[in-house]
């Protein structure tokens, strides 16, 4: 009997590991709360601690990478039982806002609340507080940029990254990339004017709830794929 039900939790081990959607499914049926639009990119190598589900809120429009923890307690008391003769309780809860793009390899600690419109860097051990509108990194987790400065950076620098992978693509394919290799390059010859003509690119998937927006005001620095590629030496 005791080898059936070892049977049947690895089985249910395996269906929730399965999918972010069971995953998340799991979590809330064990009371942790968790918002919409929600993602695990690998939920196997996802720890979530939910030996007290109630510390634990994940808001809306949150994607966490690979190799996830959080923890709501640490064990310290197992150190102070033997040396200090004494029991100390230890947890705190943990607040994920909205918005928030996880890296991977990022640990929280108890009692941490990171804000909305958040970027937590890859490796991260987060164990104070994020403010709203941040990109943070480190060991301890520390902020280095508004989300609204890094967006700038971002955008300065876009252009010339794209072209650099074509350089790499060319140097190792021996080729231009296709329309479907460019996932994100695409955005520099690509717009409303144009965008029939590359049915290939899930342009609406990619934009998201900026679609609209982009439809009426962006326009591509390109008129084409192929001056795209010609202005790439």
């Amino acid at each position: 009997m005791n080898i059936i039900k070892r049977i049947y939790n690895f089985i249910g081990l395996l269906y929730r590991w399965s999918s972010s959607e069971r995953y998340i499914d799991y979590l809330r049926k064990k009371g942790v709360t968790v918002g919409n639009n929600v993602i695990f990119c690998e939920p196997r190598t996802t720890a979530i601690d939910v030996s007290r589900p109630c510390l634990i809120e994940i808001g809306n429009d949150v994607n966490i990478n690979t190799h996830f923890t959080i923890m709501t307690h640490d064990f310290a008391n197992f150190v102070f039982r033997n040396y200090m003769l004494d029991y100390v309780n230890n947890c705190g809860k943990v607040i994920i806002g909205n918005n928030i793009y996880i890296g991977t390899k990022v640990t929280i600690l108890r009692g941490v609340t990171i804000g909305d419109n958040c970027v937590i860097g890859a490796g991260s051990v987060v164990t104070k507080d994020i403010p709203a509108n941040s990109v943070a990194v480190g060991v301890p987790c520390k902020v280095v940029s508004t989300i609204e400065k890094y967006y700038e950076k971002r955008k300065s620098a876009g252009l010339e990254e794209a072209k650099e992978y074509i350089r790499y693509f060319r140097k190792h394919n021996h080729r231009n990339p296709k329309i479907s290799e460019m996932r994100e390059e695409w955005m520099y010859f690509v717009d409303a004017t144009n965008m029939d003509q590359y049915p290939e690119i899930p342009i609406k998937q990619r934009v998201g709830r900026g679609y609209d927006k982009w439809l009426k005001e962006y326009r591509a620095p390109y008129k084409s794929y192929e001056e795209f590629m010609n202005s790439v030496n």
